[in-house]
Parts: structure tokens; sequence; C-alpha cells
């Protein structure tokens, strides 16, 4: 914050004021002394990223920051050394770490550890508040036992949020869980239109007991909040923010794209994985508009004939390809030693593998034509950030409702994932988004989504100012309590 100047040594501080600012200014900074935010990131990459983001912002507002985390997962404090990192000792293995069982078990074991952690933190310093992941839905009832004010960060997009929020009555309608009839997949779900039932989240999960489990206690954990930060942009999501605050009492600040408050910084900070920079000198070579950048994130995992369809798909299309194939990427695989015997050597030259890529410089590079995606909010909101068309598999969880907004909202990408994963089909639509009319047009409204997400962040734009009235109120939130 530049109205004031700060120094650390040895946990303690101390803040110069200029003498020529309003007094109505030095008011404000002067709240915000000694104002100290602890954020808990859940411990999955999607969820780590966005959080270790918004420390980054608020740090530069003169807050000063304590990360509490899992063991699991552990970001690399080193490369935040402006931040204080706290390690909750819950244990979590990795063969413990399967979706929505990584999430019952912590929270399970986070409850009792992290509110001693934070009594004591309370002890030594005020907290202005905390600042969680609705999927530790363990933490409002700590909050609330210490008087401590909480915020939550969503890192979801609004309308599969007011999806999970409609689960009850969803469930009451027989939408959930997945019904029998496939005739019903394709009804369309009046109270949240334009989705239809095959794109509601969790309508595909196999233990939707436990997924309901966990949607009613991140739903709860909103709902107990003092106010919610979403990543995500106001004049992309306008009717759903609208519908939102009128169902919801709590303050909203739409603050997003938070990877673009630092438009030089790569992501290589919070990455869970090592960045392979052969990527980017790859792509130095390539034409521009020429390459399909094909990632599915750190989670998401296939079968080994999805993936062979997928390599042939790619192959016969003959447009350059970036691929991101990691470890874990086919169920019980390394990956790569799936591919067909001379796969490399015939793509060689066109196509690029890596096991983790550098990927808001990729989706930046001008050699970069379309995203392959699973369609992660985060990967999303990326794509749409650096004006890259889309090409949607979705596969769980919120990905059905991004990519629903992708290509029928927006109509800016092209979904590939039907009910099978076929190379025929894959090859059809590379062709359509890289070489055909379809694509030049979807290309053009793009290029008007990318320039909402530059302008939201200028002096005066709907990030900009939701970022200012976020850091009056959790400064207010400091001298209420």
């Amino acid at each position: 914050m530049p109205c004031f100047k700060q120094r650390i040594d040895n946990n303690h501080y101390t803040k110069e004021i200029s003498e020529d600012k309003t007094r109505e200014e030095r008011r404000k900074m002067v709240q915000q002394i000694g104002c100290r935010l602890v954020l808990c990131p859940f411990p999955l990459q999607g969820h780590i990223t966005p959080m270790l983001q918004l420390a980054s912002i608020l740090h530069t507002k003169g807050f000063f920051i304590t990360i509490i985390h899992s063991n699991y997962n552990s970001p690399n404090p080193s490369n935040y050394p402006q931040f204080t990192f706290l390690q909750i000792p819950d244990g979590i293995s990795e063969p413990e770490a399967s979706s929505f069982d990584l999430i019952i078990l912590i929270n399970n074991r986070w409850e009792t550890i992290i509110k001693d952690f934070l009594a004591k933190l309370l002890s030594e310093d005020p907290i202005a508040c905390l600042i969680s992941d609705p999927l530790l839905y363990c933490l409002g009832g700590v909050a609330d036992s210490l008087l401590l004010p909480k915020i939550v960060l969503s890192s979801s997009a609004v309308l599969p949020f007011r999806a999970f929020t409609a689960f009850p009555l969803l469930r009451e309608r027989g939408y959930l869980p997945l019904p029998i009839q496939d005739s019903r997949l394709e009804e369309t779900v009046v109270e949240l239109p334009p989705l239809q039932v095959k794109d509601l989240p969790g309508a595909d999960v196999s233990h939707f007991e436990k997924f309901y489990q966990v949607v009613s206690g991140m739903v709860k954990e909103n709902e107990m909040s003092s106010g919610i930060i979403w990543n995500s942009i106001a004049e992309l999501e306008e009717s759903e923010f609208t519908i939102l605050r009128q169902e919801f009492s709590m303050p909203m600040f739409p603050i997003g794209p938070l990877h673009k408050y630092f438009p030089t910084a790569s992501s290589s900070a919070s990455s869970l994985l090592a960045e392979d920079r052969s990527s980017i000198s790859w792509l130095d070579k390539q034409q521009p508009k020429s390459v399909v950048y094909v990632s599915f994130g750190s989670l998401v995992a296939i079968s080994e004939t999805e993936f062979l369809e997928m390599a042939w798909g790619l192959a016969n299309s003959k447009q350059p390809f970036l691929w991101v194939v990691r470890p874990g990427l086919v169920h019980g695989s390394e990956s790569l030693e799936l591919l067909p015997k001379g796969f490399l050597e015939n793509v060689r030259g066109m196509g690029h593998l890596v096991k983790w890529a550098p990927q808001l410089e990729v989706l930046a590079h001008p050699a970069v034509g379309a995203f392959w995606t699973h369609n992660g909010w985060n990967s999303t909101l990326e794509s749409i950030c650096e004006g890259v068309p889309m090409i949607c598999m979705p596969l769980f969880a919120d990905q059905n409702v991004n990519a629903k907004y992708v290509t029928h909202v927006w109509r800016v990408g092209l979904k590939v994932w039907n009910k099978s994963l076929e190379r025929a089909e894959i090859e059809t639509t590379i062709k359509k988004i890289m070489v055909e009319n379809e694509g030049k047009e979807i290309r053009e409204r793009m290029l008007i989504l990318k320039e909402k997400a530059n302008l939201c962040l200028k002096q005066g734009g709907s990030s900009y100012q939701a970022l200012e009235e976020l850091v009056s109120y959790i400064s207010n939130l400091q001298c209420n309590h």
C-alpha cells in the first residue's frame, strides 16, 4: 500500500504514515495498522492457487497474511517470504486423498486442531477476519466460537454455486441423483436456466450421498459467512449475481480475475508440480494461433481408451498441439507408455508432450489458438482473459455448468465430450475451431469477453471497485470486533 511503509523484523513491525495525506485517508490507514488476516486454502491445486493469489492482493493493500494449510499438498513457504505459514498436522496421506473422502477427512480432522491454532494466534495479535475455502465447512462453527468474522473465497462461478444451494429442491423434484431414464438427461432445469439435467454438478457422481454431504456443508459454510469473495467478473455473470444478491443478504465481492492483478507473474509459485519450460520454447517456433493447448488440470483422470482416442484425434487433425500428460491422467498409469508404438515419432514437430506446463504463460502465448480443457473454473477464466477459444470436455463437479456457459451462453467454445470420446469427433471439432468460419466467429466473441476482463480491473472497473469495497469492509470488521 503506497500510503505507508512497512518493515517486518522478527515478527515485529513499524509503520510510518505519510503526513501529506488527508485526515480521512490517515484514518483508514490507521484502521489497517496491525490488521492480520488468516487464510485457509483447501489442499487441492485449483483451490490453493486462487487463495494464494488473493493473499498476495490483500498483502499489497497493507494486510499481514498468515496461511494455515494442510501437510498434504503443502505450498512452498519459500515462494512467499512475505507471509507466515502454519502447517496443520492432519496426517492426510496420498491413499486417503481420493475425491470426497479427502474433503470429509479434512473437515473431521481440522475442527479441533484449527480452533487451537486460531485461539493461539488471537492471544498474540488481533485478527481482522478468517478467509476460508467453503469446502472447509468445519470452520464456520470454529470462527463463531472464537467470535472471529469469516469470509469465504469461492473458487467456482456463481451458477454452479446456485445449483449447489438448490440441491434439496433438485433432489425433491427427481433431478438428482442421476435419473435412470436417459431421456430425462436432456430436460431443462426450469429453476436454473440454461442448464439441463445432465449439466447439474453431481448428476454423474457415483457416490452421490457423500457428494450431497459435502455440498450441504459447503452451502452452510457460505450462509454462515460475513461475506463471499468471488474469483469472477460482475459483467461475465451479471444476471447470476443479480439473482444471488436477492437470495443471500451478505456482501458479495466479485474481484476476479485474481491472476490478472500480477500480470507478469506466472503460476509457478503456487504450482504443486514442476512446470516444464520447454513448453514456451516450443511454442516460440509455432505460427500465430496455430496450436491446440490440451490440459485437464491436476485432478481429472480418464480411461486408457479415452486417452488413445485423444491421441489419434490430435494426430489426425494435423494441427500443432501442446499436450499436458501428467502422471495419473490415465487411471493407474504413467500415461505415456500407453501411447501406440511409433506415435511420438509420427507427431514429432507437430506435437509436444509435457508432464506440466506454465499455463498462464501458455495461454498468453501468441501461438496458442485453442484450449482443450476440462473447464475447471480457474482454467475457464484464464482462457477468457487471454481470448483463447475453448474445446470443452467437462467431467465432474462444476465443470459441466462452466462448459454449458462457454458453449451456449457466451458461445466461445465447442463441446467434444458427449456419451463417449471418439477420434473422428475430436478431429472434426479441432478443425471447426481452428480453421473454419465457426471458429472465426467464436474467436470474435471471445475477444469481446477478453476486453471485459481487461476493463474490470482498471480504475473505476467493477472488480477494481469490488476490491476497494472488500478492503474497506475488512478494515471495518477489524474495528468492530
